[in-house]
Order: C-alpha cells, then sequence, then structure tokens
C-alpha cells in the first residue's frame, strides 16, 4: 500500500476507535508520560508494543522518544503492512503471536518498557498470563508494563462506568464514528488479498475477551514477577495500568 493510501486508512483508523475511547489521546498522553520518566537517562531505550495493530501508539512514542528502539508486534499482516506503509520512522513492526510461546524472541532484549493499547484484552488468561511473564524475563530491572485498556470493573460498578464511557462519547461527539466492522469491511474491500482476509477474520469478530476485572490484571502481574502494579489512569472502565519490573 502506498503511503498517502495508508496514512488516509490510519487516519480513519483513528477516528474508529475514538467511538470507542472517547478520551483515546489522552490515554496514549499518559502511557507516554510514564515510559518518559521510565527510560529517563536510558541511552537508547528499548521499547516493545504489543498488539501495535496500525502503529497508532507506537509512532506518537516514536514522536516523543526519537532516540528510542521501538518495536511493534502484531499478529495481523494487514495491520502490520498499514503500519511499514505508513513510514513510521524509529519504528520497526514484526508479526507475532502473543498466544504462541516464544513471541518474544522477536526483540532482542533487554527491554526498557513494554506498552499495549486496547489488545490484550483479546487473550485469555493464561495467555495473558504467559506474556506478562515473558515480558518480567525481558524487562530490566525498574523497567515498566504500560497497559492501556478496558478493564472490567466489580458488579454492580461496572454497569455504571460503562455508563460513564458512553456519557463521555456522547459529549465528545464521537457516537456516531465509523464502527469495528464497518472499517474493516471498507479496507478490506480496498485490498487484493485473500491472506489479509483469512488473517483478520478474528479481528473483524472481536469475539474474544478475557472479562478479567482491573484487580485479576494486577494479581497476575505480581505473579508474573513484577514488583508492583497499580492503575495510574481511569476513566470508566478504561484504564491505564503500570507494573514496576
Amino acid at each position: 500500500m502506498d503511503t498517502i493510501s495508508a496514512r488516509a486508512w490510519l487516519d480513519r483508523w483513528d477516528a474508529q476507535q475514538e467511538r470507542y475511547i472517547a478520551d483515546r489521546e489522552e490515554r496514549f498522553r499518559v502511557v507516554v508520560d510514564v515510559v518518559t520518566a521510565a527510560v529517563d537517562g536510558v541511552e537508547r531505550p528499548r521499547i516493545v508494543d504489543l498488539g501495535c495493530g496500525p502503529g497508532s501508539l507506537a509512532s506518537r512514542l516514536a514522536a516523543a522518544l526519537p532516540h528510542a528502539e521501538i518495536t511493534g508486534l502484531d499478529a495481523d499482516p494487514l495491520l502490520l503492512d498499514l503500519a511499514r506503509s505508513a513510514g513510521c520512522e524509529g519504528v520497526r513492526f514484526e508479526r507475532a503471536l502473543l498466544n504462541e510461546p516464544g513471541w518474544e524472541a522477536a526483540v532482542e532484549g533487554p527491554w526498557d518498557a513494554v506498552v499495549s493499547s486496547t489488545a490484550l484484552h483479546w487473550l485469555d488468561p493464561a495467555d495473558l498470563a504467559a506474556v506478562f511473564a515473558a515480558s518480567a524475563q525481558r524487562l530490566r530491572p525498574g523497567g515498566v508494563l504500560v497497559n492501556a485498556d478496558h478493564m472490567v470493573l466489580a458488579d454492580p460498578v461496572q454497569a455504571y462506568a460503562r455508563l460513564v464511557r458512553e456519557s463521555r462519547a456522547r459529549r465528545a461527539g464521537v457516537e456516531a464514528n465509523e464502527d469495528w466492522s464497518t472499517w474493516w469491511e471498507a479496507v478490506l474491500a480496498d485490498v487484493d488479498s485473500d491472506t489479509a482476509r483469512e488473517h483478520s477474520a478474528l479481528a473483524i469478530s472481536h469475539d474474544s475477551s478475557s472479562g478479567l476485572t482491573v484487580g485479576q490484571y494486577v494479581e497476575l502481574l505480581i505473579k508474573a514477577g513484577f514488583t508492583a502494579a497499580a492503575p495510574v489512569w481511569q476513566f470508566g472502565d478504561d484504564h491505564v495500568l503500570v507494573g514496576v519490573r
């Protein structure tokens, strides 16, 4: 895909994502702030973006930390093609399946930060625990894992959290933005690739979610070898969770 087309699809992707995360840019900014502080003083920090999609978070990190070595990992070839075609300087994109052992070999260690945005909820709890454990093994002491995602709150509070998020979308005027399935239908119609259609099937269906609470995410991080973990930002059931190695 040519650069202009890729960037146009990325703009549509960002608008589509804001339908579900009205404060997405602020959430990105929080992730960038945490990572910037965590790698302060590191000459060439190594940052890994898990489930990077078309590179929305990775590109923002690269803009804020031009001296960093950033690698985005994702399973979907179409999204990776978009990320590469858009020409994000300072970011390398690689295909990796986080639910298969050995995915971490795609990036040389040690790592200074692991980040993710609206991706890890796709993993079942056992696979998520394995991802956290592999990340902990690769991170240097003091390194961070920063996960920005929807994380369930305990009932009956979850219903109010969802209400808060949906009300924010209405106030921000993004509730009528293009939705997930419509974006995928449009981009696949524009791309002549049976391989893309095959590998993008799971992403399109979006039928996998761990359903874990924030507390359960924290427990998994501690069990994986992180010394501390807690949310540093929240809006409704949308969180930025930080684990410190």
